[in-house]
């Protein structure tokens, strides 16, 4: 398990790009981080980056279950 500090250390370059988006810009930002994800990654689940996609995939599938009225049929 990594301390305290060793987190500090590698959470300080993602923390204001990995955020629960809270307005449409943020929502927007990590839709495009997460479109260059799926160019790179594309569905090797192996792929280091692969858990990423999942964790921004959350936040942005919960943004949009909050904030996107469902279509009527």
């Amino acid at each position: 398990m990594l301390s305290i500090d060793e987190t500090q250390k590698l959470w300080q370059p993602l923390a204001t790009k990995l955020v629960i988006p809270r307005d449409e810009a943020s929502y927007q930002c990590l839709v495009d981080w997460l479109d260059r994800l799926i160019d790179e990654v594309g569905e090797d689940e192996a792929h280091p980056l692969a858990s990423l996609m999942d964790l921004l995939g959350v936040l942005i599938e919960q943004y949009e279950s909050d904030r996107v009225p469902e279509l009527q049929n």
